[in-house]
């Protein structure tokens, strides 16, 4: 099982964390970005490659992360067979 990582801005610094204890902990992680902070980057650039690719997997999962979660869980939930929920730290 593959996680999918995908962040824009707003959710970079906590998208890079997790990826390093992702990574740290075994598991096999594929990033679509950002890759940098950026300002002015839009989430669906990044949020929506990672949706895709989970709906397209056997069995893959995929975080994403953002400001308020809502619509990047909007985008995500718009590939069928993906149903992203939002959580709060």
């Amino acid at each position: 099982m593959k996680i999918h990582l995908a962040a824009d801005h707003a959710g970079f610094e906590l998208k890079e964390r997790v990826k390093t204890w992702l990574l740290e902990n075994g598991f096999e992680v594929e990033d679509y970005g950002a890759f940098e902070f950026n300002q002015d980057d839009d989430y669906p650039d990044f949020i929506l490659p990672a949706a895709e690719a989970v709906a397209k997997s056997d069995g893959d999962r995929g975080i994403i992360f953002g400001a308020s979660g809502q619509g990047e869980a909007m985008a995500a939930n718009r590939n069928k067979g993906v149903r992203a929920a939002v959580l709060y730290q």
